[in-house]
């Protein structure tokens, strides 16, 4: 069965993959405005949300919503593109 497969990275494994796509976004300025735009918070709000897995499974979700950012992240950061759909379940907690 499929739950019963071990996944490829662990819960931190996870949380970190999601930063780093946090802090890539952060690089691009008018990519940062949408996402931000997109789930309703401010720069200012930023910071306290990266604490929440379901704010950083969002992350993941934004990146695997366009396969051209997703593809010159995973590029950049030598990842896997698969992983973040991994990630994104280990991230929510609804899926737990």
């Amino acid at each position: 069965m499929i739950r019963d497969r071990k996944l490829p990275l662990s819960r931190d494994e996870a949380e970190s993959l999601a930063i780093r796509a946090l802090a890539y976004l952060a690089e691009e300025p008018e990519e940062l405005g949408r996402f931000l735009a997109l789930v309703g918070l401010g720069p200012e709000n930023l910071r306290a949300a990266a604490a929440d897995g379901g704010f950083l499974a969002g992350v993941l979700e934004y990146f695997m919503a366009s396969e051209p950012l997703l593809l010159v992240f995973c590029a950049r950061e030598n990842v896997r593109p698969t992983l973040f759909a991994a990630a994104r379940y280990l991230l929510d907690d609804e899926s737990r």
